[in-house]
């Protein structure tokens, strides 16, 4: 792990040299926020991971207590397992545009694509490009999810409506508000990833797990 300066009262622990770096970066920032919220990390007021990365925000006042921070990092990877994630189900109509094309490109049928999807847990390897945006992959390193891949579409949609369900490069996501985006949609969802007014505003964050179930078509 290499921490790196990231402006005033911060620091950014970077994985991307350590042996399986997503794995340790997950770790890591599951140990931070049970020491975050055990009281084991004052002054910190934000922790942000990425796929490689955890930014460590402290408070000008106080700054960052590098050995409270190490600490907890040394003391907090032997719990990661899934008794310690928050889960969330997710009923999925799976109507969208671009399921049959993805089941012609793997020479699938549409009904293979959905339970390829259905059919593993996912977890929240970090939230980003929009609000409420999680990005998955399987909890499971040894799960794997042809469809979700493929590549993204060559041109990207100027609109993808808000609970497309997509997926492209390894990830799936779940579009929380309407936006442009260039994934591969496979269907919808009327269940709500980002509120402003709700506390918290999206019920993910880096490690939830994530459960997609078939709701069948809509009515």
């Amino acid at each position: 792990m290499r921490e790196r300066p990231a402006g005033q009262a911060a620091v950014l622990l970077d994985f991307t040299a350590t042996p399986a770096p997503r794995a340790a970066t997950m770790a890591a920032i599951a140990a931070l926020r049970r020491a975050s919220e055990s009281g084991g990390l004052p002054g910190i007021v934000d922790l942000v991971p990425t796929a490689t990365t955890i930014l460590v925000q402290g408070t000008p006042e106080t700054g960052i207590d590098d050995l409270a921070l190490h600490r907890a990092l040394r003391g907090g990877g032997q719990s990661t397992d899934d008794d310690d994630a928050d889960e969330v189900v997710i009923p999925v109509h799976y109507d969208g545009p671009d399921l049959h094309d993805v089941a012609l490109h793997l020479g699938w049928t549409p009904g293979a694509v959905v339970a390829s999807h259905t059919g593993i847990a996912w977890r929240v390897e970090f939230m980003g490009f929009a609000p409420g945006f999680g990005y998955l992959v399987p909890d499971d390193p040894e799960d794997r999810c042809p469809p979700c891949e493929l590549p993204r579409r060559d041109e990207s949609r100027p609109r993808v409506d808000a609970g497309s369900v997509a997926v492209a490069a390894g990830y799936s996501a779940v579009y929380p508000g309407a936006s442009p985006g260039g994934w591969n949609l496979l269907g919808h969802t009327d269940f709500p990833l980002w509120d402003a007014a709700a506390d918290p505003p999206t019920p993910l964050r880096a490690g939830t797990i994530v459960r997609f179930v078939d709701a069948g078509e809509p009515r």
